[in-house]
């Protein structure tokens, strides 16, 4: 059993006991090729949850301040993820997705950038600009009740359908304004629905 698989394990038996976490939508999920999931992000706990809970194994940006966090920027790091400076250059967390795209691999995003719990965080068009240099699908997804975590609610892990920018052409910077909008209104309608096969 390697690192991955030791955490990824770990974490998803501590969130199905304390959280009663359900999962929806795994049948919208891609099982090989390049693939990127942009989720929501209004808890510290949604990197981990993220990671565990989805059906392949998953690669993903978190802001660089996670990992000086005890507990938390251990887990994660094992759980796949590596750091962005929101302040500086992204250009080598860009370069390391696409690395793990064009390899066929999962890339997972938060294109609110930082937790938007109240939700004026500006959105940021990484997710759109990474569909495009790796040529990959996005399959929105929602993490609902992670802001309750300390009152024990129960966690719900939504996935949705795949969207892919426009095929046979160079994406436009219109392209990726609409794509971005496209993700983020996909994502916000998956708050709402929590019915399908768990």
């Amino acid at each position: 059993m390697t690192v991955y698989d030791f955490a990824s394990a770990t974490i998803r038996a501590i969130a199905t006991v304390l959280w009663r976490t359900r999962v929806y939508g795994r049948e919208n999920v891609p099982l090989s090729g390049p693939l990127i999931v942009a989720c929501n992000h209004v808890s510290n706990l949604d990197p981990p949850v993220m990671g565990c809970f989805f059906p392949r194994r998953i690669s993903y940006m978190a802001k660089k301040e996670l990992f000086e966090i005890p507990v938390l920027g251990p887990l994660i790091g094992a759980l796949g993820a590596y750091p962005v400076d929101r302040e500086g250059s992204a250009t080598a967390a860009i370069k390391r997705s696409v690395e793990v795209l064009r390899s066929g691999g999962t890339v997972g995003i938060f294109p609110e950038g930082g937790r938007n719990v109240t939700g004026d965080n500006e959105i940021r068009q990484g997710v759109a600009l990474l569909a495009s240099l790796g040529k990959a699908p996005v399959v929105p997804a929602c993490i609902i009740g992670s802001d309750k975590a300390k009152q024990l609610g129960q966690i719900k892990v939504v996935y949705g359908k795949p969207l892919s920018l426009p095929v046979g052409r160079k994406a436009t910077r219109e392209d990726l304004a609409k794509f971005t909008d496209d993700v983020m209104s996909a994502i916000r309608a998956l708050s709402g629905s929590t019915s399908g096969n768990s």
